[in-house]
């Protein structure tokens, strides 16, 4: 039941030792500020890292050739190794559990695309449609590229938001033409990403098969995306192609140098454990820094229950019960620790959300942190926690007061 009378008292009580007040106050207020700071700028890290990946399939692997470091059989090591369509088509026949395979070739450096008297330069990449799906680009306008579109070896172009706009500005895009090394290519579709830093949106797509063609790489695949099928892990299907590959290129399996292979499913593995450790560690710090502003609320009611004993031992003198004056110390704690830590609570989300908002309205592309926040179930449970901790920060002083007797409450100085 609410009694007035009790909170006018407790807050009577709080103006009286206003500066105690607020040093105790504000040690909650800090803990409770820095453990949403730490943690708001540990998913900030995440986000970046995250966004790196560019929305591609995590249980994805990436080969490409390299160069042999062990002799094989007779053979010398320092041999290039270098992945043909016959590779590509073997892959796809004889390794277990593929579910996405795409090719992908690049000129070299970065070459001119030119739209009449505008021009860029851009990276042009040969790929197929399931590229995009591996890679995590995500369209915007148009379409990506289609089979027919390699059956028929189609002049055809998905570029990114940034060449769109440097090359059309507000003009439509779809159905244009642009040149590339005196070759025209029809752009069919726009696309934008986040990964590499939003350095992504600065590249172009042909088809694969044309792009061979167009640019005399006939016979050459420079790096081949495949995903894996039914929850397969990624290393599986790592170990089956690195034992393909060695038999078709003859060099040693446990040549790690004669193919370049990135496992995405391990990276990410890798970054989840590392943030995990980081937000173990901040949680530590951060719950730790509350606990110093829990005791020094507990010390601080050890003092005003010190200071009220004779007021206490009159109260109880009066006929009051040992329930009222826990509940009365119990109540002025848990307003000190509840107030205190869900200011710092709006203060450390103000503060994320308007580094947020800055980050985004000036366009900046910060390396590795984006969107810095922390979840609802975060700003509950430490809500919980406050209340909970404001109740036994004040309830073991409760309880010695409602223990005084009040005969020796009247003698105490």
């Amino acid at each position: 039941m609410f009694d007035l009378d009790k909170w006018q008292e407790i807050l009577m009580t709080m103006r009286r030792n206003k500066l105690r007040t607020f040093l105790t106050a504000f040690g909650v207020f800090w803990g409770i500020f820095m453990l949403v700071l730490l943690l708001g700028a540990g998913n900030g890290m995440q986000n970046g890292v995250l966004n790196e990946f560019g929305g591609g399939a995590v249980n994805s692997l990436f080969v490409s050739g390299g160069k042999t470091s062990l002799p094989w059989h007779g053979l010398k090591p320092g041999r290039e190794i270098k992945l043909t369509n016959a590779d590509m088509e073997a892959v796809r026949q004889q390794v277990a559990g593929i579910e996405l395979l795409a090719p992908r070739n690049r000129l070299s450096g970065e070459y001119t695309i030119m739209r009449g008297a505008k021009n860029g330069s851009y990276q042009v990449f040969g790929a197929n449609g399931e590229f995009f799906q591996l890679n995590g680009e995500k369209l915007t306008a148009g379409r990506f590229l289609s089979p027919l579109d390699l059956a028929e070896r189609r002049k055809v172009m998905v570029m990114g938001e940034k060449v769109r706009k440097v090359l059309f500005g507000d003009d439509d895009a779809l159905g244009q033409y642009v040149q590339v090394k005196g070759v025209f290519f029809k752009v069919v579709g726009i696309f934008t990403s986040t990964g590499n830093q939003g350095r992504n949106e600065e590249r172009a797509y042909v088809p694969f098969n044309t792009f061979q063609t167009t640019f005399n790489q006939y016979n050459q695949v420079q790096l081949l995306g495949l995903t894996t099928r039914g929850g397969l892990p990624v290393k599986e299907l790592e170990t089956q192609v690195r034992l393909l590959m060695a038999r078709r290129h003859q060099f040693d399996p446990a040549d790690k140098q004669a193919l370049d292979l990135n496992n995405n499913e391990e990276e990410m593995e890798r970054f989840n454990g590392l943030f995990n450790g980081i937000k173990v560690f901040v949680s530590i710090i951060g719950v730790l820094t509350l606990v110093a502003g829990v005791v020094g609320v507990s010390n601080i009611m050890i003092i005003i229950v010190q200071e009220r004993t004779r007021e206490i031992g009159v109260r109880k003198a009066l006929g009051a019960t040992p329930w009222s004056i826990v509940s009365m110390i119990v109540q002025e704690s848990v307003v000190i620790t509840a107030v205190s830590g869900y200011l710092g609570l709006l203060a450390g989300v103000g503060l994320l959300a308007g580094l947020s908002y800055g980050i985004e309205q000036s366009g900046a592309k910060l390396p590795y942190f984006d969107r810095p926040g922390v979840d609802a179930t975060v700003a509950v449970s430490a809500i919980l926690l406050l209340v909970v901790a404001g109740a036994l920060a004040g309830l073991v002083p409760a309880i010695k007061a409602a223990n005084v007797k009040p005969i020796e409450a009247l003698r105490a100085d």
